[in-house]
């Protein structure tokens, strides 16, 4: 990426199952060369160690690969409420909560800023700026349907993690991508995850 540096993209991680899309969005960010302003809750790390085998940021730095990292990467705390996301005059090109729990979601549809992420994803839609969740749940309950019909009337995209089939999916990192594709589409971010409908998908790989 040449010229003027884009603002940030905000990536939080949460606690819902889905660490997964999680791990790919920030490489995907990264390779991109996106600057992405990283937050994690004590639960999201958990996740990450449960289901990827990640235990910290040295092991996710790894994993998306050091040099891309470093470029593209900052990191903040989750119960740092003064951190640059948390303004609106820290200006960014969005932010996405993958994945969501749906305690974050009611958090963020009452408008609670009890953490960054919480803080930061308010201040995304008082600022009227792209705000992606994409939580992980079934079946949901009618607590869960209405907190994501009030985020989604503030201006949120709520973008279940619940790839399709369509695309003749050859294993787990495909139904990865297909989900991680439609969240850098929302972005705006090119990639090259998947085909389009209609199109070929490219081959395994075509990202490295």
């Amino acid at each position: 990426m040449t010229g003027k540096r884009v603002p940030p993209i905000v990536v939080a991680i949460t606690g819902a199952s889905g660490a997964p899309y999680a791990v790919r969005l920030v490489e995907q960010l990264a390779l991109a060369e996106r600057p992405v302003s990283l937050i994690v809750s004590s639960h999201g790390w958990r996740l990450l160690g449960m289901e990827a085998g990640i235990a910290d940021v040295a092991a996710l730095r790894r994993r998306v690969g050091t040099a891309r990292w470093d470029r593209a990467v900052t990191v903040f705390d989750d119960a740092d409420r003064g951190a640059a996301p948390a303004s609106g005059s820290a200006r960014t090109s969005g932010m996405v909560v993958c994945p969501c729990s749906m305690g974050t979601l009611a958090a963020i549809a009452q408008g609670a800023s009890r953490s960054l992420i919480e803080r930061a994803a308010d201040v995304t839609l008082k600022e009227r700026r792209p705000l992606l969740l994409v939580p992980r749940e079934t079946p949901v309950g009618i607590i869960h349907l209405e907190n994501m019909l009030r985020v989604s009337r503030a201006g949120a995209v709520v973008m279940p993690a619940a790839p399709g089939f369509y695309h003749a999916p050859r294993g787990i990192d495909d139904l990865v991508d297909f989900m991680v594709a439609r969240i850098l589409d929302h972005l705006g971010v090119e990639h090259r995850l998947s085909g389009r409908w209609g199109d070929a998908a490219p081959p395994r790989g075509a990202d490295a």
